[in-house]
């Protein structure tokens, strides 16, 4: 397994796996904790696994948390999904800078997104699924959502959306969401 930095995003890292495949299919290591410590990350740190499953074009996101934020191991562990990180914490030198990227079930390649930036992808296949290693409790408390079509950030989905939850259709634009200082 091999990491590397994201450029457009302080702190962001990929994690790419050797895959080992044959006639049967492919077996590779999805988490190393030697390599995602290699990288200054606390393996130890994530306290959450998650999983969602999305049908072709629906969105999820952009989502983040307030307060201490919440740092995200991000994988699509079948299927494929464009993945969107905005970096928005205001002392961080890649400030508001956004960087996209295709998961897929093929490489198995994991997106370490630091706390205080937003994430949402797009699925583009008829299944995805998801998988999040998370390093707090969630607390719907704390759960900041900026709409996905925000002109300022003007991120280039690549399909129609299909469907998405009220909570993220109806999310406010990031000028709001930074002028309430919820990030």
């Amino acid at each position: 397994m091999k990491a590397t930095a994201v450029p457009e995003i302080t702190g962001a890292y990929l994690f790419e796996p050797t895959p080992y495949a044959d006639e049967r299919g492919f077996f590779c290591r999805t988490f190393d904790a030697d390599v995602v410590r290699s990288v200054g990350i606390d393996p130890d740190a994530f306290v959450q696994d998650s999983l969602s499953r999305s049908v072709r074009g629906v969105l999820r996101g952009l989502h983040l948390r307030s307060g201490a934020g919440e740092a995200k191991l991000v994988r699509c562990s079948s299927g494929r999904v464009f993945d969107v990180v905005v970096d928005l914490r205001a002392d961080s030198p890649t400030y508001l800078n956004r960087a996209f990227f295709e998961l897929s079930g093929e490489t198995q390649t994991t997106l370490y997104i630091p706390a205080g930036c937003a994430h949402g992808f797009q699925a583009l296949t008829d299944t995805a699924d998801t998988s999040y290693r998370i390093d707090r409790p969630h607390d719907p408390a704390e759960d900041v959502t900026i709409a996905y079509d925000d002109p300022e950030l003007a991120i280039p989905w690549p399909l129609p959306v299909a469907s998405m939850s009220p909570r993220d259709r109806q999310a406010p634009g990031l000028a709001e969401v930074l002028k309430r200082r919820e990030v």
